[in-house]
């Protein structure tokens, strides 16, 4: 199996809603997402897929030394950064973003339980910021503002996964929404892990995903008009995730015993309505 093969396939297994927004890029774009977002999953995976935090932390490092050693000019021995290093230099994608997303990765390890918003953006900066300003870049920036922009949806997508996997994170025995949130609403932890569902629950959601939307709004009002049509993309994931929340709101914020999704054909129509109308 080629590189490119096995990005591919790790993309598309993925499920993901960030495949269709893929679907619209010109090939050698394409391919640039399709490696840095195989290479996301790669490292996300290694916290998800390995029971034992030791093992996990031995297969951060690995990575670390992956990418500090590829980008000094060594052969990589992955297929995915065998995949990514050739496009590096047209993408501007830099060690410094994939050691990022690892540290992120790795405070999986650290921690499972936010004091508070700031310290849950830290954990967003990291695994969803940087991989919001990668993505801008290989999707075609012009204005240096679409950096902010690109870096805040991140944390929007982020704070809409947080949201859509609270029940299936409290399995892992993480909880995501912050501590002093859940103090603020009534809601406590067991709840939360044991999947208790109540009115405090509801509204604890509410502002939850209300945050995520204002976020959304921020990023867009940073987006200059110059790059709109370059980052569509994002926008289309924007939509994706924005109607995602809708459902979620409209189902009662049940997500301690499910995984609320849209369909596929709800996706692909939703990024279509983007691409061929501009409209979120």
């Amino acid at each position: 199996m080629t590189p490119q093969d096995y990005v591919s396939q790790k993309a598309a297994a993925s499920g993901s809603s960030f495949y269709y927004a893929f679907l619209f890029l010109p090939a050698p774009r394409r391919a640039a997402i399709t490696a840095f977002y195989a290479f996301c999953r790669e490292v996300d995976d290694v916290v998800d897929n390995t029971s034992d935090h030791g093992t996990a932390a031995g297969k951060l490092d690995w990575w670390r030394t992956e990418v500090t050693r590829s980008f000094a000019g060594g052969a990589p021995s992955h297929k995915v950064m065998q995949a990514i290093m050739p496009l590096c230099k047209d993408y501007g994608i830099e060690a410094r973003h994939l050691l990022a997303i690892i540290s992120g990765c790795q405070m999986d390890l650290q921690q499972n339980r936010y004091l508070d918003y700031a310290s849950l953006q830290r954990y967003c900066h990291l695994v969803a910021g940087v991989v919001g300003e990668v993505a801008a870049q290989i999707f075609g920036q012009a204005a240096p503002q679409t950096t902010d922009y690109a870096h805040l949806l991140g944390q929007a997508l982020q704070l809409t996964n947080i949201i859509r996997d609270v029940g299936e994170d409290a399995r892992r025995g993480r909880i995501y929404l912050p501590m002093d949130e859940l103090k603020q609403f009534g809601v406590t932890v067991p709840e939360i892990l044991n999947g208790v569902y109540s009115d405090r629950f509801t509204a604890l959601m509410r502002f939850q995903a209300r945050r995520a939307q204002d976020v959304y709004d921020q990023a867009l009002a940073l987006l200059p008009a110059a790059d709109r049509r370059a980052q569509k993309p994002g926008l289309m994931m924007a939509s994706i995730y924005r109607a995602l929340l809708g459902e979620m709101e409209r189902d009662q914020f049940q997500v301690l015993h499910q995984r609320i999704s849209l369909t596929p054909l709800r996706k692909l129509w939703l990024a279509w309505k983007v691409q061929a109308l501009g409209r979120l």
